[in-house]
């Protein structure tokens, strides 16, 4: 138990995430050469300009590779996996993942409205001004993950482990933190109205700015009335 105990602890230490290393040089994709099928894997490539949406491969590796404005939405991934890279101004709409994960990756500027990303883990990664309502991420686990001027709104992280994850300037509107685990987990300047789940915030650090809002979901999920909360 002690050693779980420290475990938890360390984990719950936030951090700004390590950034990707960046390659030395990078083929450019096409279409023809680098479609996602099964168990390819790709190394220093530059998916820029690129099309594939509606894709389905199994345990597809992407190693020091940069995404921008690519469209990969709707495709369904299992067991895939980022490495060093960055995705800027691309499209993850609906795509759907189980047990796939990110390692030092910056996401910035992609839409990633719908992102299903179950039982994965993501480790040194950063979220900036990205659009990512309804996205999914059951049962994930987060280590190092700072999420910046983001659209979260009914994001659903159920389950996760977001034990020192950092949220900041980012709207979390309705989204769902039910039996979350959150030592550490961090909200700055964000927007925690109708948050679901908000008794797993045990050992949350939450601004003052921001704690209002969430009073609001408390008070609810305890059954208490706020008196005068709906006059004008």
């Amino acid at each position: 138990m002690p050693t779980s105990n420290r475990r938890t602890a360390s984990r719950a230490v936030a951090r700004t995430p390590t950034k990707p290393h960046p390659p030395s040089s990078l083929d450019q994709a096409t279409t023809a050469d680098h479609d996602l099928v099964d168990e390819a894997t790709y190394r220093r490539v530059g998916f820029h300009e690129i099309e594939l949406p509606g894709r389905e491969a199994d345990s597809v590796e992407f190693e020091q590779c940069s995404f921008e404005r690519a469209d990969l939405s709707e495709s369904k991934l299992t067991g895939v996996m980022l490495t060093d890279c960055r995705l800027a101004h691309s499209n993850l709409a609906n795509l759907r993942t189980d047990k796939s994960g990110l390692v030092r990756v910056e996401l910035v500027s992609c839409r990633l409205t719908g992102l299903h990303w179950a039982g994965g883990s993501l480790r040194d990664v950063t979220v900036k001004e990205c659009r990512a309502d309804l996205t999914s991420f059951r049962f994930s686990d987060f280590r190092y993950v700072t999420f910046v001027d983001c659209n979260l709104t009914r994001a659903d992280f159920q389950n996760a482990d977001l034990s020192g994850v950092v949220f900041r300037n980012c709207d979390l509107t309705a989204a769902q933190f039910s039996q979350a685990t959150m030592p550490g987990t961090r909200f700055s300047h964000c927007i925690l109205a109708g948050i679901g789940g908000v008794t797993s915030f045990s050992g949350a650090i939450v601004d003052s700015t921001d704690l209002a809002m969430l009073a609001y979901s408390l008070a609810s999920a305890l059954g208490i009335h706020i008196d005068g909360a709906d006059s004008d």
